[in-house]
């Protein structure tokens, strides 16, 4: 059984698909999660879209000031996952511009 197959998780996904603006999301967002909650996913999502360009730990760890820990699971995520990264990336970045590799 897929772990996230409850009705609460399918009541916060439907909850995330009613939402229609970045103001409507910042708004639900600032209501369900913490601060540091919020953070600790946009930096995940930017981790993604780093490594997807081919940028490495030492870059990404550099660049977000988060822990090789992190960028190994986003990884993991990304090679091994359900697609969910790649299904986001693809649409919010189609050309797989964003993030960037400061060497």
């Amino acid at each position: 059984m897929f772990i996230f197959d409850t009705e609460s998780v399918d009541r916060l996904c439907r909850a995330i698909l009613s939402l229609e603006t970045v103001d409507e999301c910042k708004a639900f967002l600032e209501d369900v999660c913490t601060i540091k909650e919020v953070q600790d996913l946009s930096q995940r999502l930017t981790a993604a879209m780093m490594l997807r360009q081919g940028c490495n730990y030492g870059q990404v760890s550099e660049k977000l000031g988060v822990s090789t820990a992190t960028i190994s699971r986003v990884s993991r995520c990304l090679n091994y996952g359900p697609g969910g990264y790649d299904t986001v990336l693809t649409r919010i970045d189609p050309e797989g511009e964003g993030g960037g590799c400061d060497e």
